[in-house]
This record gives structure tokens, sequence and C-alpha cells, in this order.
């Protein structure tokens, strides 16, 4: 198994962090061959400045990125729920990496699109200080469809798994060490 750990949340020292590293160190057990990309670390314009207009040449962390993509049979995406959905820099990430040609591609003349990412699968890491039972019935998850179905899926990533860790901010050290070692478990489970 080609694991890609990507770690979307900005601060290098964030729980979001510790817990990609917990799942690394699960994975590793398993003799699974990991590969990381870590937001806080690396260096790119998150902006898609013209849209699809004109086309802005990606730096070389993004082509890495698309490579490490490729590579990988299965991504872990790692990142805190800030205003119903991933921070700024998660969303930037995709905008620039998951484009046409690499991601997806329209079919001339039709509606419908091929998906290039066909054939791999996803785990989301979620944090969250909203409660999981409120996500899901008042905010009805849109922020893990937008990455599941909106993103992910959209480019035939399936399926797509999700586990939250809710309530962060006021959890306890002794919780947030129980959530540490799903992590691991996580990792060391599906390597």
């Amino acid at each position: 198994m080609n694991i890609l750990v990507i770690m979307g949340h900005p601060d290098p020292e964030s729980y979001c962090s510790a817990l990609s590293r917990a799942y690394i160190d699960g994975a590793a057990q398993q003799a699974a061959q990991i590969r990381t990309i870590d937001l806080s670390r690396i260096s790119f314009d998150p902006n898609l400045k013209y849209g699809y207009r004109k086309r802005t040449e990606l730096e070389d962390d993004l082509v890495k990125a698309q490579e490490l993509i490729s590579w990988a049979n299965h991504l872990v995406i790692v990142y805190p729920t800030w205003w119903g959905t991933m921070p700024a820099v998660l969303k930037g990430f995709f905008d620039r990496v998951f484009l046409p040609g690499f991601a997806y591609k329209y079919r001339d003349n039709s509606p419908l699109w091929d998906k290039l990412l066909t054939g791999k699968t996803a785990h989301l890491i979620v944090t969250m200080d909203t409660p999981s039972w409120y996500n899901r019935l008042i905010y009805k998850q849109a922020g893990h469809l937008v990455m599941k179905r909106n993103i992910l899926k959209f480019c035939g990533i399936k399926p797509v798994r999700v586990t939250e860790f809710d309530g962060v901010s006021s959890s306890s050290d002794e919780r947030r060490a129980q959530w540490l070692e799903k992590a691991k478990r996580l990792g060391a489970k599906l390597a």
C-alpha cells in the first residue's frame, strides 16, 4: 500500500500535525510505503489567480505533490474544520493541484467528465469544535460533503471514509492522547 498523508493545517505545531504523525507511526508498523505533504511547510500561492482562463505555472512543491498523489493508492488528509469547512491553505492546495488534465478532464461536447484519479481511496481525519451530532443534524456535514463528493469523488477517489474528533479546543490531555492512539490504530489497520 502506498499511502500519502496530507497535513492540511497551516500550523506545524497543531494537534492535526500530531494526529498525522500518529497515523504515520501506525502505518509504518505494517511496513507500508508512506510519503507526506505538510501544507504548513511547503511553499505555494494558494490563489488560483486566473481561474482556468489562463494557466498558472505550478511551484516545485506542487509539481512534487502531483507526483506523490499519482504514486499513492490511498490519501489520508488531516485537517481542522473552520467555518464549516477546510482551512484556506487546504482549499488552495486543491485549487492549484487538482487541475484539469491531472485530476479530471471534461469531455468534448458533453456534460460528463473523465475521473483521472480513479482507483485511489481516501480517509479524512477531521478535527472540530462543533459536536459531531450538531455537525450531522444541523450543518448536514456540509464540509465533509464538499471534500468527499465535490472534490475527491469528482476526481474518481472512492471510497472516502471520515473520522471526526470533536470538541478539540475543550478536550483534556487524556482525551487527546486517546485520539492519538486511535489515529495510530487507523494507520496500522489500513496498512
